[in-house]
């Protein structure tokens, strides 16, 4: 491991990920298989890296691996393969290392389950030769000058445990990929009956042991986990009702026809970031319905006959809560008083729940928050959102001279597929070719 207790001398990386999920998992394969390629070429220099991460090993959504959860993006947009289809790191590898290659293709399906493709997350993670801190969290980022100019950068990451001594790691460029912050409406607090739907399955699971009984669930959100959420409930606890409070009349199908689909291919990036403002917003209000607060067709469907299945036989567990809102949730005991709103006539209705799950989406937390006084040199636009260059780089005043990329928060730039699977692997690839452009320019890959 290249890192050095606090305080201590450094080697200098040429990059440090803050997050390992799939997007810096991503671009540590691609480093690596750079790397493979500049061994073979005389003369040529690799790339350094280090990944710094939370948690203690690597895991991707766990509390939403539901059962028959399936992916909603085709097996090929993995970690790889638009990038390099002949990597050892593809699905398809994957599926050769477990001896199920031929089982996948007989299955005539494109869309693995979510429980299988994070298995293939943790084989690519456990077999890239990538120099990752698990179960340390980033506290500071320096910046490191050479008079005025900043050339490069000491991480901090502290021992989440509180055993072990902080870290410093000092790099010439930092690629962010920190991942999304759960959304709760304002005055709500998760805790062990309020749940952010993130936390869905150990929540749930705990929930069987501790009240097998459970009565009441209040599900709230009109997209695709929120309506995972009500068919697990539903299912898992069959003597249970289960309220889906969505402000819409009813679940809406995500648009994933072979058109609008083509707003996650990478060229619609390029188109993306060269569009007007006006345009930009038109192209995100057109296609949202491809991936927000949409839910696949046959998940629809089967809600559907769930609900009318129970009216015909006169016990109705599924409730289905349209044009309403929560307005209260409240913990008091072992219970959750919540109150549901008609958006319409404003008649109230109280549900004394078991628990709450929340699937109300994510946030994403202003990227320059860890820089501290290095925020100030982060451009910005006229709405206030961070300035990024189209291979993903913070525009900076002309002081700072080592770079800070991101893997997230570039909607507003780059479009829907900004921070989702379907571009990772070039997404990551673009950045790396970016870093190493920037080298041979200017700053030697080996130090000064």
């Amino acid at each position: 491991m290249a890192e050095e207790p606090f305080g201590g001398e450094r080697s200098v990386h040429d990059l440090i990920g803050v997050g390992f999920g799939p997007s810096n998992l991503a671009l540590a394969i691609a480093i690596a298989e750079h790397n493979a390629g500049v061994r073979r070429t005389p003369g040529a220099r690799g790339v350094t890296a280090a990944f710094v991460e939370r948690q203690r090993g690597f895991g991707w959504h766990r509390g939403m691996l539901l059962e028959d959860a399936t992916m909603q993006v085709s097996f090929l947009k993995d970690l790889v393969t638009l990038r390099n289809p002949q990597s050892d790191f593809s699905f398809l590898c994957y599926l050769q290392s477990r001896n199920r290659l031929v089982d996948f293709i007989n299955q005539k399906n494109f869309f693995p389950s979510r429980v299988e493709f994070h298995d293939y997350l943790q084989w690519a993670a456990a077999l890239v030769d990538g120099d990752v801190s698990y179960g340390r969290e980033v506290v500071e980022i320096r910046p490191v000058r050479h008079g005025d100019e900043v050339v490069s950068f000491d991480v901090v990451s502290a021992d989440v445990a509180g055993v072990a001594e902080p870290l410093v790691q000092r790099a010439r460029n930092l690629v962010l990929g920190t991942g999304l912050t759960p959304r709760l409406p304002e005055g709500v607090t998760a805790d062990d009956r309020i749940w952010h739907s993130r936390d869905l399955l150990p929540n749930a699971e705990r929930l069987k042991r501790e009240a097998p009984s459970s009565k009441r669930f209040v599900v709230v959100g009109a997209g695709q986990s929120a309506a995972e959420a009500v068919d697990y409930l539903h299912r898992e606890f069959p003597h249970a009702e289960v309220n889906a409070v969505i402000t819409r009349y009813g679940y809406s199908p995500a648009d994933d026809s072979a058109f609008a689909n083509r707003i996650f291919d990478p060229a619609a990036v390029n188109d993306y970031f060269a569009a007007p403002d006006q345009v930009k917003q038109l192209m995100l209000a057109y296609h949202g319905n491809t991936n927000y607060s949409v839910v696949d067709q046959d998940l629809i469907e089967d809600l559907s006959r769930r609900v009318y299945q129970e009216k015909v036989r006169g016990e109705e567990r599924l409730r289905l809560l349209n044009v309403s809102r929560v307005t209260e949730a409240v913990r008091m005991g072992d219970r959750v008083h919540t109150v549901v709103e008609s958006l319409i006539s404003g008649e109230r209705q109280v549900l004394d729940a078991d628990a709450v799950v929340f699937a109300t989406g994510y946030r994403q937390p202003d990227p320059t928050a860890l820089l501290g006084d290095l925020a100030a040199e982060c451009l910005r636009d006229e709405a206030g959102r961070v300035a990024v260059r189209r291979d993903y780089r913070i525009e900076t005043t002309p002081r700072v001279r080592a770079g800070v990329y991101l893997q997230g928060g570039t909607e507003h730039t780059h479009g829907i597929s900004s921070s989702l699977l379907s571009n990772t692997s070039i997404r990551s690839a673009e950045i790396l070719n970016a870093v190493v452009e920037n080298a041979e320019a200017g700053m030697s890959l080996i130090g000064r």
